[in-house]
């Protein structure tokens, strides 16, 4: 998929001097709906490019390039927003000023910051990171007291990784779904920043078992779509990269009623229908197009293909 083709992604670049008619075009249409200004983080020159992912109410960016400071001004707080915004770093060392106070975060830490007040946060090729936007009712409802934690480096190494991850699949995947279910991704993703802030135990057990239980479910199966080819894959090693047990692991597959080698086995055969009735694929044999799908047995492919869709792979290509 071309996110630049995508309802609800959104892909911004530039690079050159901070002023004249490009320029002043650009930021109108980058940084301006989303009430920030933008400028050069060293030098004279910016050199960014920008996606801006919206899903359902909540805004996910990926910035990049050489030189780029975002900015809340005194000027923007006349808009209104009072969204909140989690900045994580991924790479070097992002500085991020709110309201006169400042923070320096390494790779994996976060802190939440707040659209109602001034600030700053900017990027290099070294020094790289994405935000959140929410609002703050949203957040507020699973972690009353989120305001406490305004400005301060936060670090939890499993939930933090999740929102790692799934800041990346939902960036690039939820625009794509329908209004249901970004609404769900939305949520889920709230959810998770509500437990990296820490809650109390009722708002909690409610935020993992509806936000992080269905993240990492998410990206477990992102995980088995990835790797559909390798006939090695198996659920300890999918269930290791989401920080679950593989017991854990298969919990989530029953809990939506199926069990991992279920799940595994109906992708791959739908793989390899697809890529049975694709004229491009034509000319390849059909023992490749098993193996490329993570079948290792040939005539294990035949008998399952047969049983799930009523016809042989040769049957099904000649159709």
């Amino acid at each position: 998929m071309d996110p630049a083709r995508t309802p609800g992604i959104f892909l911004h670049q530039y690079a050159g001097l901070p002023h004249g008619a490009a320029f002043e075009h650009w930021r109108e249409r980058a940084v301006g709906p989303c009430g920030l200004d933008i400028g050069p983080t060293h030098g004279d020159n910016i050199d960014c490019r920008l996606q801006i992912s919206v899903v359902d109410n909540i805004a996910l960016a990926i910035p990049e390039g050489a030189s780029a400071q975002y900015s809340r001004t005194q000027s923007h707080l006349a808009d209104g927003s009072d969204d909140l915004v989690l900045i994580a770093a991924h790479a070097g060392l992002v500085r991020v000023g709110q309201n006169g106070h400042s923070v320096e975060l390494a790779p994996a830490q976060m802190v939440l910051v707040d659209m109602s007040v001034t600030g700053t946060v900017g990027h290099t090729e070294a020094d790289r990171f994405t935000t959140i936007r929410m609002p703050r009712r949203a957040l507020l409802d699973i972690r009353p007291r989120a305001e406490d934690k305004l400005s301060q480096v936060l670090l939890d190494g499993a939930v933090a990784e999740t929102i790692f991850r799934y800041h990346a699949l939902a960036a690039n995947h939820a625009p794509h779904l329908d209004a249901v279910g970004q609404r769900l991704t939305a949520q889920h993703m709230v959810d998770l920043v509500g437990l990296l802030l820490g809650t109390d135990a009722e708002n909690a057990n409610r935020a993992r078992g509806r936000g992080q239980a269905a993240a990492r479910f998410d990206l477990m199966r992102a995980d088995v779509m990835a790797a559909l080819g390798r006939n090695d894959l198996c659920l300890s090693e999918v269930a290791t990269r989401s920080g679950l047990s593989p017991r854990q692991a298969q919990r989530l597959f029953e809990q939506a009623g199926t069990t991992f080698t279920e799940f595994v086995l109906e992708q791959r055969l739908l793989h390899a229908r697809k890529l049975l009735a694709d004229p491009r694929a034509r000319a390849r044999k059909i023992s490749d197009i098993a193996h490329s799908s993570g079948f290792a047995d040939l005539s294990y492919f035949n008998r399952a293909f047969r049983k799930r869709f009523g016809a042989t792979p040769s049957e099904l290509r000649e159709a």
